[in-house]
């Protein structure tokens, strides 16, 4: 066990993803490299009455090809699905076991969500319609908590655990992964779970962002739907899936032989001062911080792994934040989304740009902002168009931001082990 007084190096050892371009991080990294977007036409629900019917939806997803049919999946939501199967993903790519982990007392699991169980909530609404108010879905209300994908991985896996859940719209994932990083670092725990997990394709969710303006309406080919950056760009994509880490303290991962993708070294979050009228303003604020927590100036940073959602005023915004946080370096710095590839999970966002940044360093590559064509004059960054871009990566930064204003930025690096 860790002691109390030390403050401990956080490095990821174990990746797992579900993303609508790839299950699994081999999948994941190819297509971001080649710019293969996986989003497509809606086919979870009927989309013909809406103005947009394109989303980055997981295909062919079968439960029952990842998760023991006895944990009973079919009960449970959708975004819980994808969390439990990333989490065991994680595990597996950690060189860990169930069972290594069952021995660990308070592991913390956090888990970050933002729509929570939006097709258990229509399927519980549909059968009470049908058959009247006293027969609805039993196992509903533990069903479409938002702290049950979190509750259900601990119990499903039998981990002596303290699940927790962090619900900061888009930023949540994030988020979940500093909280696991700062019990680890404060030297509480010498290994933690973290990430995020979203499933917003139903209806009354997309009625709901087509309402507020937060979607995209190309109605022809899908894949160029979400363009970060460019000119032409109308809104994000709605997209889901899940993003889940296993985080160690260093001495620890090197004593069992692991080899650790990056290490965390700093963070910033807050919320925007003035999110209506100023909306991610706060991002040069979290920067600034995160920079300062890992003790680093902006001429260390080698790539900016950006929110980047495809939204006509954030991505100048967050333009705008990197050019008043770097300063003339901003010019010269590669900076790339991975939207136009994912679309936005949301929650599972953030935790899919530091399995990104992981691959990133493993293979000195930086993926490209896939659909970034046409130049907008007020985003006038290098974005990485084109192709991926080989690079001697050591240190990225990576930005997340949520709906209504979160705010949080994360270092990482390459684990020098000297």
């Amino acid at each position: 066990m860790a002691t109390l007084a030390k403050r401990n190096r956080v490095v990821v050892t174990g990746l797992g993803v579900i993303a609508p371009n790839g299950i699994g991080h081999s999948a994941f990294w190819s297509t971001l490299l080649s710019g293969k977007s996986g989003i497509g036409p809606i086919t979870l629900f009927d989309a013909s009455d809406l103005g947009c019917n394109v989303a980055g939806e997981i295909r062919d997803f079968d439960p029952l090809k990842y998760i023991d049919r006895t944990f009973k999946p079919h009960r449970m939501a959708r975004f819980t699905q994808f969390a439990l199967v990333a989490t065991q993903m994680a595990i597996t790519d950690a060189g860990m076991t169930v069972a290594q982990l069952r021995r660990i007392r308070n592991l913390p699991l956090v888990l970050g969500v933002s729509t929570s169980a939006m097709d258990i909530l229509e399927r519980h609404q549909e059968q009470v319609d049908k058959k009247g108010a006293n027969a609805g879905i039993p196992y509903s209300t533990y069903a479409f908590m938002p702290h049950s994908a979190a509750v259900t991985i601990s119990a499903c896996l039998q981990l002596a655990s303290h699940p927790v859940t962090i619900s900061t719209a888009c930023a949540a994932g994030a988020e979940a992964i500093v909280s696991a990083f700062s019990a680890i670092r404060s030297g509480r725990v010498d290994v933690a779970i973290a990430g995020g997990s979203d499933a917003p394709i139903t209806y009354t969710a997309f009625t709901s962002f087509a309402a507020a303006g937060l979607i995209a309406h190309r109605k022809q080919d899908a894949r160029k739907a979400s363009r970060p950056f460019d000119m032409s760009r109308e809104s994000g994509v709605i997209s889901e899936g899940a993003g889940v880490v296993v985080l160690e303290n260093l001495e620890h991962a090197i004593a069992r032989g692991a080899k650790p993708y990056l290490e965390l070294t700093g963070y910033g979050m807050n919320a925007d001062a003035d999110p209506v009228n100023a909306p991610g303003a706060g991002l040069a604020d979290t920067m600034v911080m995160a920079l300062g927590n890992a003790g680093v100036g902006i001429d260390e940073i080698d790539y900016i792994c950006a929110h980047g959602p495809g939204h006509p005023v954030m991505d100048r915004v967050e333009t705008d934040m990197i050019k008043q946080v770097f300063g003339r370096r901003a010019y010269v710095l590669p900076i790339s989304s991975i939207k136009g590839v994912t679309g936005n999970p949301l929650a599972a966002a953030g935790p899919h740009q530091v399995i990104t940044c992981a691959l990133a360093f493993r293979n000195d590559l930086i993926p490209p902002t896939a659909n970034y064509e046409n130049h907008d004059p007020d985003c006038d960054l290098d974005y990485v168009g084109g192709k991926a871009r080989s690079v001697k990566l050591n240190r990225i930064l990576i930005n997340s931001h949520g709906l209504g204003g979160q705010n949080c930025s994360l270092v990482v690096q390459r684990v020098d082990q000297g």
